[in-house]
């Protein structure tokens, strides 16, 4: 693939955001940054040029990719009964099973992204692809829980490898316009995996045995790979990564240092002078990141360094935000809960009620519908707010309007939480648990779709980061609440176990509105000192 390449073109300061309006000024004393996401550069065989046939089936790849991936999470729930007499294991160990694949799949995201952004998407759907297909094979011939436990965290190091880049696959070839009803197609699959995993699960453990479930997911994993070898085009342009674009500032201020008595930008002939600029490309060309003219100083010739592949400084920029970790505080606990949940739901099911592993996917169905209407209609509550607050705000906004969203469902969280820990506890009929179960998938799904979404309002420009620390967080908590639950719900029982979460959604609600009150200022402190950087 050809790259563009520069003649006498260096940068000389450091970057802030630039944006596409014609109100947006320009010197050389003022910095500015390469928004090779929102604006147009020419590549060859440009993804978004391709036809809508081309894209549609890259849409269908990565939806079956992340739906297969989704469906791993839980597809065992409603077997684990039979995988504890099968392998002779304890239920702490069969806890291990879960907290395996947790942890790599909070955090491995990470990993698959730096990857992608280096060697491309289809590089790292194959391997990540290849790996689940493996971890996938030791699980269906799994003998002992300590095998199992052990390819339980490679079947995660794989199949979040699509959860991890996805979202950018369809950003390479979706203009901003069109994203919208693409990515609301996109996001049906990671919805429905776990809802359809535990009656699948269920169904297929019955029918056979709990190995069906990890051959099943087999058969999945091999179809997504050979989708991805035979019917998947990469999607990754160098020329719009924004790691190639930083090491090539970098290499052409080198070019300029070697090379100082030579024009550095055309058109800025005075520091002081300021012109408006009409669009976001012109720049680009005034930049020579976009002229296709013979030079030393190509991307061919740009090489990375660990700068500008090292995720941690990024990562450790959220985390020093005071609102950014209360609010990463929260959706940790939130997931660490509906794990919890899933987990000793189907114990109780199993040890109480003499459920199998049909009925139990059948009940849990329940979880996952309430979740799938909280995420929804949340959303849509959360749009609605937002408008009537920015028109009684002279039509601005700030990242903790999206936050009031949540005070409609902030009293019924911890309720529908603690109504669900005494009907089980109790033993009442499994339909009032069903009604319960989706009081509180609908519930909690619609805090953490609004806690989410402040995540992302409040940290524009850096919305990956974000979203891959929140999977960080979400993948620690998630592990921690599964290995202590099996303990608690022994010693507590369900009654005392979930009246203890619905405390802890009491406090996480009163960080929500600790953020509302003090979010605000507290950006604007830690935005002051970023600003100087």
């Amino acid at each position: 693939m050809a790259s563009p390449t520069v003649t006498n073109a260096c940068f000389v300061s450091e970057p802030t955001t630039l944006r596409q309006d014609a109100n947006t000024e320009s010197s050389t004393g003022a910095a500015s940054t390469i928004d090779t996401e929102h604006i147009h550069i020419s590549v060859n065989d440009d993804p978004r040029q391709w036809s809508p046939a081309r894209k549609t089936t890259t849409l269908w790849i990565v939806s079956l990719a992340t739906l297969v991936s989704a469906l791993a999470s839980n597809i065992q729930n409603p077997s684990n009964s039979l995988i504890e007499a099968d392998l002779h294991a304890t239920s702490s160990q069969v806890s291990w099973t879960m907290a395996a694949f947790l942890f790599p799949q909070g955090n491995f995201p990470l990993l698959w992204s730096t990857a992608s952004e280096i060697k491309g998407r289809k590089p790292v759907y194959l391997v990540g692809s290849a790996l689940f297909v493996v971890g996938n094979v030791a699980l269906a011939l799994s003998k002992t829980i300590e095998v199992m436990i052990g390819m339980r965290a490679l079947q995660a190091a794989g199949s979040c490898a699509a959860m991890a880049i996805s979202a950018a696959t369809l950003a390479d070839i979706y203009d901003t316009h069109e994203r919208g009803t693409m990515m609301g197609i996109f996001f049906a699959a990671p919805l429905l995996g776990p809802t359809l995993g535990p009656i699948l699960g269920g169904s297929l453990s019955q029918a056979f045995d709990w190995r069906a479930c990890f051959y099943f997911l087999l058969v999945c994993a091999a179809v997504v790979f050979l989708s991805f070898l035979i019917l998947f085009k990469d999607t990754y342009r160098r020329e719009r990564s924004p790691t190639y674009c930083s090491a090539f500032k970098r290499h052409a201020s080198k070019e300029c240092v070697r090379s100082p008595n030579e024009s550095i930008i055309a058109g800025n002939e005075s520091s002081k002078d300021k012109t408006p600029v009409k669009n976001a490309e012109k720049q680009l060309q005034s930049l020579g990141y976009t002229s296709a003219v013979t030079s030393k100083t190509g991307l061919d010739d740009v090489k990375l360094s660990f700068k500008d592949i090292n995720p941690f400084p990024p990562y450790l920029r959220i985390l020093s935000r005071k609102s950014n970790v209360l609010i990463l505080i929260t959706n940790g606990l939130i997931f660490g809960f509906s794990y919890s949940l899933s987990y000793t739901c189907c114990r109780t099911l199993a040890g109480r009620y003499g459920y199998r592993a049909f009925r139990i996917g059948l009940v849990l169905l329940w979880l996952g519908i309430g979740s799938i209407a909280g995420s929804v209609i949340g959303g849509r509550w959360s749009d609605r707010v937002l408008a009537k607050m920015m028109e009684a705000n002279g039509g601005k906004c700030y990242a903790e309007m999206r936050l009031e969203s949540s005070k409609l469902v902030m009293p019924w969280v911890p309720l529908s939480v603690i109504g669900y820990a005494w009907v089980c506890e109790r033993h009442v009929n499994v339909a009032v648990i069903c009604v319960m179960l989706v009081l509180v998938g609908f519930t909690s799904t619609w805090m953490y779709t609004c806690t989410l979404t402040y995540l992302i309002d409040a940290n524009p420009g850096r919305s990956c980061t974000a979203v891959a620390v929140n999977s960080s967080f979400r993948g620690f908590f998630s592990f921690v609440s599964v290995m202590i639950a099996v303990p608690l719900q022994d010693a507590l029982g369900d009654g005392g176990l979930y009246s203890a979460w619905g405390g802890i959604f009491v406090m996480t609600e009163l960080l929500v509105i600790l953020i509302l009150r003090k979010g605000e200022s507290w950006r604007k402190e830690s935005e002051e000192p970023e600003s100087k950087c």
